[in-house]
C-alpha cells in the first residue's frame, strides 16, 4: 500500500476517548497495518497559542500531513451537548486545503465517542463527526449488527460507531462489549483500506 497506516485522531479530556482510541488501534494492528495515534490541543478563548508543541503525555498532536498520507481514519471525540468537542472541530475546520485537492476522497473512515451520561448525545455526536468526512469524500463505515457486542451491550455501542458510557464521574472503564466494538471498527477500517488498495492495484 502507498499509505501503510490508519490514523486514529481524537480529542480526550478525561481519558475515556483516549482509551477507546487505543482499543481501535489494537483492532487496526491485528490486520497487520500500523495505527498512528494522534490528538489535538485544547482551544482557548484567551489567546491562540497556549499549548506546548508536544503534549506532556499521550499521543502527539496531529498535522495535516498525518491526515493527508493516511490510508484510513478513525475520528473520536467526547460529546459536547450532542456535538463533537471544539478542539476537534477546530482542527477539522483547518483541513480545507486537503478538501480542495481531494486528498481524502475514497479513503475509509469511522467515528467514535464517549459520554458521561448513558443517553448524553452519543449518536448525534457521531453523526456530527461524519459530516466533515462526507464533505471530504471519505467512505463512511459503521458497525453492522453482525457484531454480537452491538446486540448485547448494556453500555455504549451504536451502528454509527463505537461509543462508551463513562459515568458522571468519568471513571467507568470500557466494558467487554465496548472494547469489542472499538476493535471491530479498527479492523473494519484497516481491512477496507487494504481491499481498496488491492482493487486500485
Amino acid at each position: 500500500m502507498n499509505a501503510s497506516y490508519i490514523l486514529v485522531l481524537y480529542y480526550s479530556r478525561h481519558g475515556a476517548t483516549a482509551e477507546m482510541a487505543r482499543q481501535i488501534a489494537r483492532g487496526i494492528e491485528q490486520t497487520g497495518l500500523e495505527a498512528r495515534l494522534r490528538t489535538v490541543p485544547a482551544v482557548s478563548t484567551e489567546c491562540e497559542a497556549v499549548a506546548p508543541s508536544i503534549p506532556e503525555q499521550g499521543a502527539v498532536y496531529a498535522t495535516l500531513d498525518d491526515l493527508k498520507n493516511c490510508a484510513g481514519l478513525a475520528l473520536g471525540s467526547p460529546t459536547r451537548f450532542g456535538n463533537m468537542a471544539a478542539p476537534l472541530k477546530y482542527f477539522l475546520d483547518g483541513t480545507s486545503g486537503l478538501w480542495l485537492t481531494g486528498e481524502l476522497v475514497g479513503k475509509p473512515a469511522g467515528v467514535f465517542t464517549s459520554t458521561s451520561s448513558l443517553h448524553g448525545g452519543q449518536e448525534s455526536t457521531l453523526l456530527s463527526m461524519l459530516l466533515p468526512l462526507l464533505h471530504h469524500g471519505m467512505l463512511v463505515l459503521g458497525l453492522p449488527y453482525s457484531e454480537n457486542a452491538l446486540l448485547e451491550t448494556r453500555g455504549g455501542g451504536t451502528p454509527y460507531g463505537p461509543s462508551h458510557h463513562a459515568g458522571t464521574d468519568s471513571k467507568r472503564q470500557l466494558d467487554d462489549n465496548e472494547i469489542a466494538l472499538c476493535r471491530a471498527l479498527g479492523q473494519r477500517i484497516a481491512d477496507t483500506a487494504k481491499r481498496l488498495e488491492n482493487v486500485r492495484g
